[in-house]
């Protein structure tokens, strides 16, 4: 049997689940808990194949569109946030409605709302088809524009008065870049209070940063579409480290562990807690393992609940 040598296993703290995805789930678990399945959910309500797959199992039927709601029914938004369109659509349609929307996400929308009333023209640096820049979009599609980088900004052409907004889980170095370059385009340019990238995201980059530098390998777990997951892998790599992201532990391939004496581990702002304790084990099960933490912040952040969950709660 060959003997692999001992590896340490540096866990990126914070990790996993923030306030607005454990709102989100709450949101549709404890209505799953009052009335019972079905409970509609337009889109995933948050980005993680191994949550939907569990609220499914509980009655929660996931939609594409609102079209697929029966009328009258209860519909649950996800934490990524919808156009006023389709808030209107739900209304035509007699829905009940249940805003799993993150607050940090609505308030990227009252910000698209207030400069647009203003007479700007709005560049929103996000990812194109991403939910959460689709229902940003919504808000003013006549007065924004969307730019993904530093080229795509040197090819705008704006007159009169610009201000900028993010995607709230965008990289928050390749994010300034872009910043920057609008500030030279536009020298008056005119931008939110304070950052529109999100606190969970910000310290999740900031701890797998740390992390990657004491590590020969990273291993992310997130699914492929959760944006905040996918940048943690893109910035561990661009500092030099190996890194890969993995739904769960039965996506690890071993031959990516040939040579490697650390991992360094984290999770993304929608994954379960419970896939990095897999991984952990999956590990340890493929030699001697020792596990530490590198704590960069502690999260003490929690957002109330919609009344209509909260009063039976």
């Amino acid at each position: 049997m060959t003997e692999h040598p001992p590896r340490s296993v540096l866990l990126a703290s914070p990790r996993s689940f923030c306030a607005g995805v454990e709102r989100a789930i709450e949101i549709v678990e404890r209505l799953l808990d009052q009335r019972g399945g079905p409970v509609y959910v337009r889109k995933q309500i948050v980005h993680n194949i191994h949550v939907v797959r569990s609220l499914e199992a509980r009655g929660a039927v996931f939609v594409e569109e609102l079209s697929e709601v029966p009328f009258g029914a209860t519909v649950v938004f996800s934490a990524h946030g919808v156009a006023p369109a389709v808030r209107a659509e739900a209304q035509s349609r007699d829905l009940e409605v249940l805003d799993a929307t993150c607050p940090l996400v609505a308030k990227v929308h009252s910000e698209a709302r207030r400069f647009a009333e203003r007479g700007d023209t709005i560049v929103l640096i996000g990812h194109a088809g991403h939910e959460e820049v689709e229902g940003t979009l919504g808000e003013a599609p006549d007065r924004m524009v969307l730019v993904e980088t530093v080229a795509d900004v040197e090819a705008l052409e704006i007159t009169g008065p610009v201000s900028y907004l993010t995607q709230t889980t965008l990289a928050v170095d390749e994010t300034a870049e872009v910043v920057e370059a609008l500030r030279r385009k536009f020298p008056r340019l005119r931008g939110p209070g304070s950052d529109d990238i999100c606190y969970a995201t910000t310290n999740r980059q900031i701890a797998i940063r740390e992390v990657a530098a004491r590590s020969d390998l990273i291993l992310v777990v997130g699914s492929k579409n959760s944006s905040n997951s996918v940048r943690m892998v893109e910035l561990a790599a661009r500092g030099g480290t190996p890194a890969y992201l993995v739904d769960d532990a039965s996506e690890i391939d071993p031959a990516w562990l040939t040579g490697v004496t650390s991992v360094g581990l984290s999770a993304g702002a929608s994954a379960p807690p419970e896939l990095v304790d897999e991984v952990v084990r999956a590990l340890e099960a493929l030699g001697t393992v020792t596990v530490s933490t590198h704590t960069t912040a502690t999260e003490t952040i929690a957002f109330t609940l919609p009344l209509a969950v909260r009063r039976a709660g």
